[in-house]
């Protein structure tokens, strides 16, 4: 098992940042990919980013690219997603998951998830 909990969503005007994290715990994790995801209401839940807690790959959703950085501290068991010059589309419930074996952006394929942390871009 693995549990997930992510912290620090908030509300924040556009162009503005902030920093998602999510601290892991449960089993070894060096086999896993953890991503983040976000879903807006009235919407499907989207894949935002992933990492490999091994190899340190990363991917992005086209949206993100150059404005959110993913990144990983393994001694902390941490996650992280760093987020710049925010939009008001980025309002979401941002959600931490993690999978193990190889990389993937479909929710349906990540076993464990948190239980999501608000981020809210103002106009």
């Amino acid at each position: 098992q693995v549990q997930l909990v992510e912290s620090g969503g908030g509300l924040v005007q556009a162009g503005g940042s902030l920093t998602l994290s999510c601290a892991a715990s449960g089993r070894t994790l060096s086999n896993y990919y953890m991503g983040w995801f976000r879903q807006a209401p009235g919407k499907e839940r989207e894949f935002v980013s992933v990492i490999s807690w091994s190899s340190g790959t990363t991917r992005y959703v086209d949206s993100v690219k150059g404005r959110f950085t993913i990144s990983r501290d393994n001694a902390k068991k941490s996650v992280y997603l760093q987020m710049n010059i925010l939009k008001p589309e980025d309002t979401a419930v941002y959600y931490c998951a993690a999978k193990w074996g190889g990389l993937a952006t479909k929710a349906t394929d990540y076993e464990y998830w948190g239980q999501g942390t608000q981020v809210t871009v103002s106009s």
